[in-house]
């Protein structure tokens, strides 16, 4: 039965609540698992569908996975190395799914992976995973949707710098595909972002030779063998950033504990530009306190260490309500604006015009019926809901549900009015029409 959150606005946010492990490392660190046969164990994992399908899909290549029999571990033991296929019907269901190329490819030589197709964020091609392949020494064919890999590889020279910055998923993939190489990899504009650094601390912790984690440069020099892993997952800097943003467009006072600051400087850069109080406590606790409406300030999104793009969405909303104006400029994934036409259905002030949008702040904005496009624009939604003058219903939260674990709750206890409720869609006149039409 489908869900949907209904947010009733109005609540100013209080208390403190724990941040979880970062899906976006945590995903291709259950891929890396791959590598060694045995129990990797992971910890600080977060209860996600995504994490959920991932799981699956490595049950499809010889793992047992065992999913948080104690709270945030997950168990992943490799004890078939035979299966090298990762199929559509679940690779199509998430673009981290292709991150089990390349450790498939390092230690059986041999990977069969779905071509992830289409996103709603737009175009995101997968040329330069294959380009990274291909320049280790490994062959790559493309047959009946499939990109096939072979060949042990044998290192080289990298360089994986696109139109958009350096490729997340790509660096994953090129650098689990060369740490069992027969030589020396050296990747070029490899990601930076944390989520990397934590998957070469892994990668390092199970034998690999990894130097420059959280550089440009990577270098890595191939060995014959791994073993498993027992490592925590980072905290999740985005719901940080989401949960933070909450407090500020509530004007709230909210503390949020196993975080790390020292990867939210953008944020507290456009905090400090938008006049919004917040203070580091200490190493992994930041307080943010914010009793008076936000100032606008222009916003473009960059690769780590700039302004992620996975927190527009929901800056974007504090912008609707802010005092004044504002640039955003989408410089990651120009189409990541599907959320503006259901901000506007709340009364929010946006002008959109390519990859850049002029936000107008309102005084206030008014519950409706809205939708969310694609996972951050879920929470956007939700953050407009929490200042809304009455009630907001976000539909196909399912989106939420893959990147966020158990928002409503932390949000419900930091005092906001969200609850999560079944619902029956409508039917169109043409279904019920086709349905009376079989009946008779």
């Amino acid at each position: 039965m489908p869900h949907k959150f209904v947010v009733e606005g109005g609540a100013r946010l209080q208390g403190s609540v724990r941040v979880s492990g970062s899906k976006n490392a945590a995903l291709p660190m259950m891929a890396a698992a791959l590598l060694a046969k045995g129990p990797t164990i992971l910890r600080n994992v977060p209860d996600l569908s995504d994490v959920r399908l991932m799981a699956e899909i490595l049950e499809t290549l010889g793992a047992d996975v065992t999913l948080f029999a104690e709270p945030g571990v997950v168990v992943i033991d490799v004890v078939d190395e035979a299966p090298i296929h990762a199929p559509y019907e679940l690779v199509s269901e998430m673009r981290a799914s292709f991150c089990v190329l390349g450790p498939l490819l390092a230690r059986r030589g041999e990977a069969h992976v779905s071509q992830p197709g289409g996103c709603t964020l737009g175009e995101r091609p997968v040329d330069l995973h294959i380009k990274g392949i291909q320049a280790i020494g490994c062959e790559v064919d493309f047959v009946r949707g499939d990109v096939i890999a072979k060949g042990r590889p044998t290192g080289g020279r990298v360089y994986l710098g696109g139109p958009m910055g350096p490729s997340v998923t790509g660096t994953a993939n090129v650098l689990c595909a060369s740490v069992m190489s027969s030589g020396v990899t050296i990747i070029d504009q490899a990601a930076c972002e944390p989520e990397i650094s934590n998957l070469v601390e892994m990668l390092n912790s199970m034998g690999a030779k990894i130097r420059g984690g959280g550089t440009s440069r990577l270098v890595i020099e191939g060995v014959d063998e791994l073993r498993p892993a027992n490592i925590a997952v980072i905290p999740d800097r985005i719901e940080a950033g989401t949960l933070m943003i909450a407090s500020a467009i509530t004007r709230g006072d909210v503390t949020l504990e196993q975080c790390d600051p020292d990867v939210m400087l953008a944020l507290f850069d456009k905090f400090t530009e938008m006049r919004v109080p917040f203070e580091r406590l200490d190493a992994t606790t930041v307080r943010i306190n914010c009793p008076n409406r936000a100032k606008a300030a222009d916003l473009a999104t960059l690769p780590y260490p700039g302004f992620p793009t996975d927190l527009q969405s929901p800056l974007m909303a504090l912008l609707c309500v802010s005092e004044g104006y504002a640039l955003v400029e989408e410089k990651i994934y120009p189409e990541r604006f599907m959320h503006v036409p259901e901000y506007r259905r709340l009364g929010a002030d946006i002008r959109k015009q390519f990859n850049t949008a002029i936000v107008t702040g309102v005084d206030r904005v008014y519950g409706a019926p809205v939708a969310a496009t694609d996972l951050r624009a879920g929470a956007g939604l939700i953050l407009m809901g929490l200042a809304a003058e009455g009630t907001t219903d976000v539909m196909k939260i399912q989106h939420v549900d893959r990147g966020y674990d158990r928002l409503e709750d932390k949000l419900t206890s930091l005092g906001a009015n969200i609850k999560r409720v079944e619902f029956f869609p409508r039917r169109r006149a043409s279904d019920r029409n086709s349905k009376r039409a079989r009946a008779a």
